[in-house]
């Protein structure tokens, strides 16, 4: 088992080496073309591992994997809509936001894994907890529902306020550079909209995490189907950040499956709901959520 946790790990770090240092080593605005096919490409790998954990573990873990990957795609599309907002405010130009979402996303490897390892510790010791993680996705799906067309304010992120004071940071933006000399050591705006992608996303996993945890407690298959749900994220973004505004009843869908996948962790001690049935409920919901917005486009404001 060790061996495959080394060689998946080594096919991550080559495919985010292959990207940096090959194919993206000047700062450029990613074309929508280009993007999406991106975008097929790691749903194709995504789509090959799944075959690969069905001749490996069988048909259940396939179906956790492909149920966990769809979950995670899935959420990971409401922090495209955050992103936008962040990189909108920010005003960051378009040859710079595939730098930061890069960085961004090698962090949110970091700390995935580490909530993952964490969340499967406190469930194998306390079973008690995933009542605890169940009510947190209720309690999250129902917020998310309650949001509508709630405004974002990146200004008034505290991690940002706290990071302003202990940090001094340039007018402009220089170049495609993080932190830059004049004479001490200054921080870019580019490195104050990556600590909040950074933060923003580990808001993202406290829901996410615990709604895959909900469908399997191996840890391998949950860390996978977020690893690759993570990486496709940033081709996402560029194929999908054009046509965000047009899918508005999405976020009902997510607080959908929040709650399901809540519901499921909590009477899982008392009931077995099949991993097949998430899926199906994942995708119904889903799917039935987007073709909603493109029926029925938002007005829109005067």
């Amino acid at each position: 088992m060790l061996l495959f946790w080394i060689l998946f790990n080594v096919f991550v770090v080559a495919m985010l080496a292959l990207d940096l240092g090959a194919l993206n080593r000047r700062s450029r605005r990613v074309e929508f073309r280009e993007a999406l096919s991106w975008s097929g490409v790691w749903i194709a790998l995504a789509a090959a591992f799944a075959v690969f954990v069905l001749f490996w573990h069988g048909r259940s873990s396939m179906l956790e994997f492909v149920t966990g990957y769809v979950v995670e795609l899935s959420l990971s599309v409401d922090n495209l809509f955050v992103f936008l907002v962040i990189f909108r405010y920010f005003k960051v130009n378009d040859d710079h936001q595939h730098k930061v979402l890069f960085w961004g996303i090698v962090g949110a490897l970091v700390m995935r894994g580490l909530f993952i390892l964490a969340g499967v510790t406190l469930i194998q010791r306390f079973e008690w907890i995933t009542y605890f993680f169940g009510a947190l996705l209720i309690y999250s799906g129902v917020k998310l529902m309650r949001q509508g067309e709630t405004e974002i304010h990146p200004e008034k992120n505290p991690v940002l306020l706290l990071f302003r004071k202990v940090m001094p940071v340039t007018k402009d933006y220089v170049g495609g550079k993080f932190l830059v000399r004049s004479p001490g050591l200054y921080a870019t705006p580019l490195l104050v909209v990556l600590v909040l992608i950074e933060t923003t996303d580990v808001l993202f996993a406290v829901d996410s995490i615990p709604a895959v945890l909900a469908i399997t407690l191996d840890a391998f298959i949950v860390y996978t189907s977020n690893v690759f749900a993570i990486l496709g994220l940033r081709s996402m973004y560029f194929a999908l950040a054009g046509m965000m505004d047009f899918f508005h009843y999405l976020h009902y869908g997510l607080s959908i499956v929040l709650i399901f996948v809540g519901a499921k962790m909590i009477v899982a001690h008392y009931f077995h709901i099949p991993t097949i049935w998430t899926l199906a409920v994942t995708v119904l919901v889903l799917g039935t959520s987007i073709a909603a917005s493109l029926k029925y486009p938002q007005k829109k404001k005067v």
